[in-house]
């Protein structure tokens, strides 16, 4: 990697993987509708670093979202830290949610937790199937580079 400074990572917020997803279900369980969730989510994505204008290229933008996704992977098996951003607010708050749970593990932590939150807060039936189709490239690349990483 080329040595542009990484934006300092507000993650891992928690001690796992798993206690991550607590924390989201806790927190969404918190609100009473969709457009309080979806708010929500917007403020979270508000929440991450931007990115330094090198790392948004096209080498590093995630294809399969239909907003512009750039996606930097740092690290090796015993931690790997990812740094996203989104044009999109909703797009950017789905990144917080995955980097809450995956950015700051080792590798086998990562390749050996399922998103499961996605469906237990309800995430997976509220979204466009583009941002589904999005949510799944970011996955697949979180977990991808950990599988490489071990």
């Amino acid at each position: 990697m080329n040595a542009i400074a990484a934006p300092t990572s507000p993650f891992p917020l928690e001690a796992s993987a798993r206690d991550a997803q607590q924390a989201i279900r806790d927190e969404f369980a918190f609100f009473g509708d969709w457009s309080e969730r979806y708010q929500y989510l917007i403020d979270l994505g508000r929440k991450l670093p931007d990115l330094p204008p090198e790392w948004k290229s096209e080498e590093h933008r995630l294809h399969g979202c239909q907003s512009m996704v750039w996606i930097v992977a740092e690290g090796d098996a015993d931690r790997l830290d990812f740094h996203a951003i989104s044009d999109s607010a909703i797009v950017s708050g789905l990144i917080y949610l995955a980097l809450r749970v995956y950015s700051g593990r080792s590798a086998k932590e990562i390749v050996d937790t399922n998103a499961d939150y996605i469906a237990e807060i309800g995430l997976a039936k509220h979204l466009s199937p583009t941002r589904s189709n999005g949510l799944a490239a970011l996955l697949g690349f979180i977990r991808e580079r950990a599988r490489q990483a071990l």
